[in-house]
């Protein structure tokens, strides 16, 4: 591995978790079994391996760190194997990226899960991740009875571009990476760090109204609307 890569930087960085290894071995195993059609074990323990560098390098509270790595590597393993044709793609997938993948990324993914159910996959990932997923989107979602299920900030990685049929920009600039046959939009929609919790109401409902019209290009019958512009708000 080259060391002057992100990932090899992060090897001189942060000191090999030993304590985890047999924890990375069962994950390893899981997951294998889980995509032993797509990939040989040494694959899948690589990607475990490499997750759990990726993760530990920013990681606050160690003992909630193997899931995290189990469920990035998962998702990791999954987009590549659907973007190599290895696995059935029966929906659309659509990826939201901003910096931290803990703000509007977040924020959009789960209005969309909430919008278009299972006949959309939705991804998020973040140029620069950060620690956890910011207190105002928890709020804006509370508002409307919603929340981010299990989600959590995590860093861009190829595959899950590949994977994507559309890719949603929101102020990582040109962090993301191109790749041929993928459509790319850029909402231009302020960074919620800072704003008042009315202004950041006005991104989070902004974002449905992107989000609604995204759906009905997506999908070719039209779905219940359920977008925040019809639930009711919650102080």
């Amino acid at each position: 591995m080259d060391d002057q890569s992100p990932l090899g930087r992060q090897h001189r960085a942060v000191p090999l978790l030993q304590d985890l290894t047999p924890v990375l071995a069962r994950i390893t195993a899981r997951l294998a079994t889980r995509h032993g059609r797509a990939f040989s074990t040494e694959t899948v323990e690589q990607y475990v391996e490499e997750c759990s560098w990726l993760l530990s390098a920013k990681a606050r509270v160690g003992t909630h760190l193997p899931v995290l790595v189990e469920r990035f590597a998962d998702q990791r393993l999954g987009a590549l194997a659907r973007g190599m044709g290895l696995s059935p793609k029966p929906v659309p997938e659509v990826l939201f990226v901003c910096t931290e993948n803990a703000g509007r990324s977040q924020l959009a993914a789960a209005l969309l899960r909430h919008r278009a159910g299972n006949e959309v996959r939705v991804l998020t990932a973040g140029s620069d991740p950060g620690l956890a997923i910011a207190q105002v989107v928890l709020r804006l979602l509370v508002e409307q009875s919603l929340n981010a299920d299990e989600e959590f900030p995590k860093p861009l990685t190829a595959e899950i571009v590949t994977a994507a049929d559309v890719v949603v920009t929101l102020g990582c600039g040109d962090a993301c990476p191109v790749r041929p046959g993928r459509r790319y939009l850029d909402w231009a929609l302020p960074d919620l760090a800072g704003l008042d919790i009315e202004s950041a109401r006005a991104v989070r409902d902004a974002l449905a109204t992107r989000i609604d019209v995204l759906v009905g290009e997506l999908l070719p019958t039209e779905l219940p609307r359920a977008s925040v512009a019809h639930v009711e708000r919650r102080p």
